[in-house]
């Protein structure tokens, strides 16, 4: 397994494959670390890649020395976790497609926690998240609640402080690599929870972060929560991406209402037309959670 293990989180920083490469390959080559002896051609019938990104991939994987790389990330505290390890969350393996590998900085215990909550929401977030969360996480974090969010603007920012604030505990996901945090305004935030919370990735730490990244994130977040709150939302946003990804993962989704003037309450209240539950309380969340997991 330790051979299998290094092979993947190699495979995790080569160019040219994604996700469904590293399953191919993880299907049919046994052990996966035989993937060293077979040739470009030998490659491309197991994968089917186009030959610019089987040549990116090709020297990456004969290019990049894992065992130094690793060391590095241990210098700069940097762990490694992968679907192989025992540690790996158990909700987040049940989504479709559990990232292979996190890279974590910061109290990796907190992934063993239970009951973990996403809370999410516009990045133009305003006063109604702040007045929302000064009701529902005190309660959360009363009852053990580790609280997940985006690291983002507006709602995901205000949910970390607003955990923090109460003495609780929270977990960030990067849309990018932690040399590369964004947005760079919550920098600050994300090296105080690297140090006293736990912020996690599944991109290697050089991954600048682009629009694509965001949507992968996101299903992360949803995937390691028992449930998602959204606080506000326009008609089309990012959140609603992580509220899909929740629903279609068996997830239970709740949504603030909101008044049907608001450009951000559009978003929710459209959820709540769904079958998102409405909730006005903490109460509302611990009674629909224990009814299905407990």
């Amino acid at each position: 397994m330790g051979c299998s293990r290094n092979t993947l989180i190699h495979l995790c920083h080569c160019r040219g494959i994604g996700w469904k490469t590293i399953y191919k390959l993880s299907k049919h080559v046994r052990p996966l670390n035989q993937i060293y002896i077979l040739n470009q051609a030998e490659i491309h019938s197991i994968t089917g890649l186009s030959l610019q990104n089987l040549s990116a991939f090709f020297k990456d994987l004969h290019s990049i020395d894992i065992s130094s790389l690793l060391f590095f990330y241990q210098t700069k505290e940097i762990q490694l976790l992968t679907i192989l390890d025992n540690q790996y969350p158990p909700l987040l393996k049940q989504i479709y497609d559990p990232p292979w590998v996190l890279f974590l900085k910061g109290n990796q215990n907190l992934l063993e926690k239970e009951n973990k909550i996403a809370i999410v929401g516009s990045r133009k977030a305003d006063n109604y998240t702040d007045h929302a969360l000064h009701i529902l996480v005190p309660k959360l974090v009363q009852k053990g609640y580790v609280i997940v969010s985006g690291l983002a603007l507006g709602a995901d920012e205000k949910a970390h402080r607003k955990t923090i604030e109460y003495n609780g505990s929270t977990i960030g996901v990067l849309g990018g690599g932690f040399f590369h945090l964004y947005p760079e305004r919550n920098s600050k935030l994300a090296q105080m929870m690297m140090r006293d919370q736990l912020v996690i990735s599944e991109f290697p730490p050089d991954t600048k972060p682009q629009k694509w990244c965001f949507p992968l994130r996101n299903r992360i977040i949803s995937g390691l929560s028992k449930g998602i709150i959204v606080t506000q939302a326009a008609e089309r946003s990012g959140t609603l991406i992580t509220a899909e990804y929740g629903l279609n993962e068996g997830r239970e989704v709740f949504a603030l209402p909101g008044s049907i003037h608001h450009p951000l309450s559009k978003g929710t209240n459209q959820l709540i037309q769904q079958g998102a539950k409405l909730i006005t309380s903490s109460e509302d969340v611990f009674s629909e959670l224990e009814y299905k997991f407990y």
